[in-house]
């Protein structure tokens, strides 16, 4: 056995009609969704439920999967105590998938638990589920900072341990769409929103599991979307399976969208590795455009691929131009994966006897030594991309009027704390937001007014 169905599901605590109080009504084609999706859960007998959800504790770069032997909740939160959960975990599933995890060298496992009590992102899926089958024990995911692609290999893990310990499983992927949808709803609007919601429903009406990894970090972010990472932690586990979709609903009246699906396994399908497929298309458009590199990108590459695999600092290569090896400025080289920041390090004015060396050094520190990340792995470094900004003097000015976010990058200083922040950026669409941004990096508050300020341009070479 293995993998057997899957749902797409929302958590709106307002669909209960104990928090409603009458509100739910609004939500009637959810609702009606949500017990059909609950009634084709039940009707697959599964032995162990998989609930990948948003509001589980979550870590930057870790999946936790809750350990022990269960676990309960309640809804008093959204003022209804009186709504209380209680579910079995399936802790020998738990422990395989985390040794599964060790023994590949991937982020998952059930260190650090702090949020033992069950999450409304899990509690309402039982809701409706309970509803119709408690013969079931459950497994419960958080979501990650990691990138889409990992969340689908997690999945794609869950399946490997499904079948190993020949269980009936059923994934619930719990998730809300964009929370951008109305301008008079609780969190605004952004274009980004109803495009998000139109795009995924398609996609997951479709099965079309692959081109989840296609939404860019930036679109995703201005879109508030809440599931997506949950609903490709679901795509992995049906991975290399051939699935009848059913798209039950999508509404959003409270400016968050709200969508339902179900998925019946039906066979093993070859032609439906669709992550090694995704994986084959990014690394031939990563090898395209490395073949476009220019020297300072292919160098900040070299010394970033030396030290993560060998530890070692590379010597500078013959033939590089004379704007690298007989220049000083300020570099930085700024690492991404799958469309998403991994690593960013650099200095405002030179350190060091070139630019060729401030690449390499940068380089190393933007792989093994940004706080923010944990160090790159070897494993990584086929899809990374890089770029590198090489600085201008930065120049003082008086106002914010001086600046561009398009054209120059900011500094701001306060006594002994300062913060920079690059041009021509995704998703820093304005002054206010640069600043802001730089503020926060420098250890300052965005209200802050008394600080200096200075402006700076790069040439960026990708």
């Amino acid at each position: 056995m293995s993998v057997v169905g899957a749902i797409m599901v929302p958590h709106p605590p307002i669909l209960l009609p104990e928090i409603g109080r009458g509100e739910e009504k609004k939500l009637a084609a959810s609702d009606a969704a949500y017990r059909r999706a609950a009634a084709f859960a039940a009707s697959l007998n599964p032995d162990t439920i998989v609930i990948s959800s948003p509001h589980a504790l979550m870590y930057a770069d870790y999946f936790h999967v809750s350990p022990g032997d269960g676990a309960q909740g309640d809804m008093g939160r959204f003022r209804a105590p009186q709504l209380r959960f209680q579910a079995s975990y399936d802790a020998v599933f738990s422990s395989e998938l985390s040794a599964l995890a060790e023994k590949e060298g991937f982020p998952a496992g059930t260190l650090g638990e702090r949020m033992p009590e069950l999450d409304h992102g899990t509690m309402i899926p039982l809701y409706y589920i309970g509803r119709f089958s408690k013969s079931f024990r459950l497994v419960r995911v958080g979501l990650s900072g990691l990138p889409p692609a990992d969340h689908y290999r997690l999945g794609e893990m869950i399946a490997e341990t499904a079948e190993k310990l020949d269980r009936r499983v059923l994934f619930v992927a719990s998730g809300d769409l964009s929370h951008k949808l109305l301008a008079e709803g609780p969190y605004g609007f952004a274009a980004e929103g109803p495009a998000y919601d139109e795009r995924v429903m398609d996609v997951m009406g479709r099965a079309a599991f692959d081109e989840l990894l296609d939404f860019d970090e930036s679109f995703l972010d201005k879109a508030a979307e809440c599931g997506h990472r949950s609903f490709c932690m679901m795509a992995g586990a049906l991975d290399g399976k051939r699935v009848d979709a059913e798209r039950l609903s999508h509404e959003g009246p409270f400016g968050v969208g709200y969508g339902v699906c179900t998925y019946r396994v039906v066979c093993g399908d070859p032609e439906r590795r669709l992550l090694k497929k995704w994986q084959a298309r990014k690394k031939k458009a990563l090898d395209e455009a490395r073949r476009r590199e220019d020297p300072w990108v292919r160098l900040a590459r070299a010394g970033t691929e030396a030290w993560v695999r060998e530890r070692r600092r590379i010597e500078l290569p013959e033939g590089l131009p004379a704007e690298m090896t007989g220049k000083r400025a300020g570099v930085f080289v700024s690492l991404h994966k799958d469309g998403r920041l991994r690593g960013c390090i650099g200095t405002i004015r030179p350190a060091r006897r070139s630019v060729a060396e401030e690449i390499v050094e940068n380089a190393i520190s933007a792989a093994s030594r940004d706080p923010r990340f944990s160090p790159v792995r070897a494993d990584e470094l086929d899809a990374l991309e890089i770029s590198v900004d090489v600085l201008d003097a930065p120049e003082r000015i008086s106002s914010k009027a001086g600046l561009d976010v398009r054209r120059y990058g900011v500094i701001v200083t306060k006594g002994g704390k300062r913060g920079l922040l690059l041009p021509n950026l995704d998703g820093v669409d304005t002054v206010d937001n640069q600043i802001a941004i730089a503020l926060r990096k420098a250890g300052l508050s965005e209200r802050e007014t008394d600080y200096e300020l200075e402006r700076f341009e790069v040439v960026r070479h990708v």
